[in-house]
């Protein structure tokens, strides 16, 4: 018998890598920075210091970038703001904050 032989694949160039995409949050005039904070923390994992940075910016600037993922955790991450709720410290704070996702290239 004959010793086995693999078998040469066909000479491809490999998948191009996507880009990054930016987690953007907007500002609005509801939310307090303590929720900006803890909102940040709960879903990203942000410190406190980088959390009261960006609820700053985003105060300051209107947006902010949150974060720079890989496509679909930026969609999950956009959702998880969009659905984190209203602030209870606000008692006319009846939704969450927006987010929008863009490609960072």
């Amino acid at each position: 018998m004959a010793p086995h032989k693999p078998r040469s694949l066909p000479q491809t160039a490999p998948p191009a890598l996507e880009p990054p995409w930016h987690v953007i949050l907007w500002d609005d005039e509801v939310h307090t920075h303590e929720y900006v904070i803890e909102m940040l923390g709960a879903i990203f994992c942000h410190a406190h210091d980088l959390a009261l940075k960006m609820a700053k910016e985003v105060h300051a600037s209107g947006r902010v970038v949150v974060a720079t993922v890989h496509k679909e955790l930026a969609e999950l991450r956009q959702q998880q703001i969009e659905e984190y709720g209203p602030d209870k410290r606000v008692p006319e704070c009846k939704v969450s904050m927006r987010a929008t996702i863009e490609c960072s290239e």
